[in-house]
């Protein structure tokens, strides 16, 4: 398996080179920049498999370098952490509407950072090696195109397959239907939003057994989610 690629955005420099040093000891490939603008340069040349990003950085802020990662094609479901020294609670809620899946508050251990992001890089390693996805009582091989529930073989569409994949890369995480439409269509597609309402019913009927929960779950007003059941 290839060294997990991480952009490391900060521009503090001994503090970027203590987590570099850091994260190369734990297997990592890293990319380190101050610079935001110099950051969506990296990242769109390639895409890496998660990003580190200091809220207060040269150039664009990090704020709007995640806000562009996540409108970007190639970056729009790569993991972000965000640094910040701003621990107020509108700041946090700002970035996660915004886009970013986790936060530490400086000053932090690098041990907790690190932590955080093997937590993360754990969940979606499996989807980027290609191998078996595991939520709850649902089996996924990309590489077969077989899903199983319970040691059933189920049959979905390869929309289906699709929409359950990415689900299953990230469990627990809402998506609005413009999201699941990007990420399952493509964002250059002319799809109606309520097309995806369509294909959440049919991957439900397609994953639903007797006696077992529904593992999909409807957040009013917000979008859909995978929960482990």
């Amino acid at each position: 398996m290839s060294a997990p690629r991480l952009l490391l955005v900060e521009d503090d420099p001994a503090l970027a080179e203590l987590l570099e040093f850091r994260f190369k000891a734990e297997g990592y490939s890293v990319t380190v920049t101050p610079d935001g603008d110099e950051a969506l340069l990296l990242a769109s040349e390639e895409a890496p498999d998660l990003v580190v990003l200091d809220w207060m950085i040269e150039g664009t802020s990090g704020i709007e370098v995640c806000r562009r990662l996540r409108k970007g094609k190639a970056t729009a479901h790569v993991p972000i952490v965000m640094l910040t020294a701003r621990g107020a609670e509108d700041d946090k809620i700002r970035g996660l509407d915004t886009g970013a899946d986790d936060f530490v508050t400086k000053p932090f251990s690098p041990r907790e950072l690190i932590a955080r992001v093997n937590a993360i890089m754990r969940r979606i390693r499996p989807a980027l090696a290609g191998e078996t996805l595991t939520v709850g009582d649902l089996s996924l091989d990309a590489t077969a195109h077989k899903v199983t529930r319970r040691g059933q073989v189920l049959a979905l569409g390869p929309t289906e397959f699709r929409l359950l994949k990415f689900f299953m890369e990230h469990p627990g995480r809402v998506f609005s239907r413009g999201q699941l439409l990007d990420a399952v269509w493509g964002t250059d597609s002319d799809i109606e939003l309520r097309t995806v309402d369509v294909h959440i019913r049919r991957l439900r009927k397609g994953i639903e057994l007797p006696n077992a929960a529904d593992p999909v779950r409807t957040v009013r007003s917000a979008g859909y989610s995978l929960e482990a059941v």
